[in-house]
């Protein structure tokens, strides 16, 4: 990155902090703790010189609306150069769960535009833009104001010289509810007369024809949307079934139930015609920027490529920016069943001091924080299969297969890699693993295979049995007794003929 970062590096950090501790605690947490610890991770964050905002933005003001929501939080730089950023964050939740709860199939007026002619977007659209208008804050630096109070109290006491700057950004859906604010905010009177300017990432769209013509009159000093050429997000809903044609070589291509699944979301604009506004900045349009093990012609790798696109941490590769410190993350528990009082080692990424530990929705009490990659932990009371989960300022670990345990027992049966990744039938597969066991049965998708052997609890080896497509990627999966690996792209297999 150059010593001088680019305004789009810097509103594309601040995006991706608003990603900080987004989730509440598995065990669960008050929404004052969580607005507590939100704020401490990004607060820590602002002041890392080592990312595109240099250690010269300060957190002013911070909300979460009901439910976790939506949050938005407002910063200020410490440079002299008098901007602000409002920035938002939209639902914390899978892509497809984000495009099929918007709701996309009403549009509803947006007086609060300051648009001098009537205006729809979506209701679902509203509905987010309302939660984070409405939000206060519940903790310092700025109790118990909306945003629009502490951005006035905010720009009361910045300097007259230069005229202030406030800068609406966000990335996915907070990017979305950004095109909001930025006419709502700019429709206001103020105590210093800001410019606005709007850079978002990864945004899909807020209205119809009628709010990107007003959107678009607007004298913004900025006005740029950043999109990743291959990211389904932003094509929503403008033109989402554009996206059923993809991806180009080295794939993944949809398959037939992507398709429906697209086809499907896609109907729910019920004929409504969105509209992007502002200038496109499209990146990534030769598909050189890819999760490379997210190749294969399977729903699973289509829906994870399509994570892989739109993450906070790829726009922040494509527009040059340091990326920013992630949440903690587990990749496995040794052992994987016991009884409570057991110790456990938890190991992975991204642990720190303040590192809380959670079997589920049970609270671990007792933990020793090894190192930035292992935890020792004594087993919480409680029951079943549950996921071993890391928090810490900067949020939870997502949940894995290998990160589980069993009380009680037996071991979840977990299929973490297989290799070879193809071959021809009859190709011997070593298994990788946990929960393995002598007479383990070991599937290629329907298939079992007739010659099984088992090495270890971590390893079994398997042949390929024949399929009536012996062209395809299938998943590989092992059962032991009742219990039956699930499946994801570490077990695939391809295929590739007799």
């Amino acid at each position: 990155m150059a010593p001088d970062p680019t305004t789009a590096q810097v509103t594309m950090t601040l995006a991706a902090l608003a990603a900080s501790g987004a989730t509440p605690r598995p065990s669960g947490e008050t929404p004052q703790q969580q607005t507590e610890r939100i704020i401490t991770g990004i607060n820590a964050q602002l002041s890392d010189p080592s990312l595109a905002t240099q250690g010269a933005w300060k957190l002013v003001w911070l909300a979460l609306s009901e439910a976790n929501a939506n949050m938005a939080y407002i910063a200020r730089s410490t440079n002299g150069s008098n901007e602000f950023a409002v920035v938002a964050r939209g639902t914390d939740a899978d892509l497809t769960d984000i495009l099929e709860d918007l709701d996309v199939g009403t549009v509803v007026p947006f007086p609060e535009s300051g648009s001098p002619k009537p205006i729809a977007v979506s209701k679902g659209a509203m509905d987010a833009f309302k939660r984070v208008v409405n939000a206060r804050s519940i903790a310092s630096p700025s109790p118990n104001v909306t945003l629009a109070q502490a951005l006035t109290a905010a720009l009361n006491s910045a300097p007259s010289s230069p005229q202030p700057t406030v800068y609406l950004t966000g990335h996915s859906l907070g990017g979305c509810i950004a095109t909001m604010l930025a006419p709502y905010l700019q429709a206001q009177t103020w105590p210093k007369q800001p410019k606005f300017a709007v850079i978002t990432y990864a945004a899909p769209t807020a209205g119809v024809q009628s709010f990107v013509d007003y959107f678009d009159s607007v004298p913004w000093v900025i006005d740029e949307r950043y999109n990743n050429a291959y990211d389904l997000v932003p094509h929503a809903w403008a033109d989402l079934d554009t996206t059923a044609g993809w991806y180009p070589s080295p794939g993944p291509q949809a398959t037939e139930e992507v398709k429906l699944l697209i086809g499907a979301i896609s109907k729910r604009t019920k004929g409504n015609v969105y509209v992007q506004p502002g200038t496109l900045c499209p990146m990534n349009t030769s598909y050189t920027s890819l999760a490379k093990n997210l190749v294969n012609k399977t729903t699973q790798d289509f829906l994870g490529q399509v994570a892989f696109q739109h993450a906070n941490s790829t726009y922040l590769d494509l527009v040059g920016a340091p990326a920013v410190p992630s949440a903690p993350v587990v990749t496995d528990v040794t052992p994987t069943f016991g009884e409570p009082g057991a110790t456990v080692t938890i190991n992975g990424t991204g642990f720190s001091k303040d590192s809380m530990v959670d079997f589920g929705h049970f609270a671990c009490p007792t933990r020793n924080i090894d190192s930035d990659s292992r935890i020792t932990a004594k087993v919480p009371n409680g029951t079943g299969v549950v996921h071993v989960r890391v928090t810490n300022t900067l949020g939870t670990s997502p949940a894995v297969a290998m990160g589980q345990f069993a009380y009680g027992g037996p071991a979840p049966v977990v299929v973490s890699a297989v290799s070879p990744t193809s071959g021809k039938v009859g190709t011997l597969v070593t298994i990788s693993g946990s929960g393995f066991a002598n007479g383990a049965t070991v599937h290629f998708k329907d298939k079992a295979s007739d010659s099984v052997k088992f090495v270890s609890t971590g390893q079994i080896t398997a042949t390929a049995p024949g399929q009536l497509d012996d062209h395809q990627t299938v998943n590989i999966t092992v059962t032991v007794g009742k219990a039956t690996s699930p499946t994801s792209p570490a077990d695939e297999f391809t295929y590739t003929g007799r």
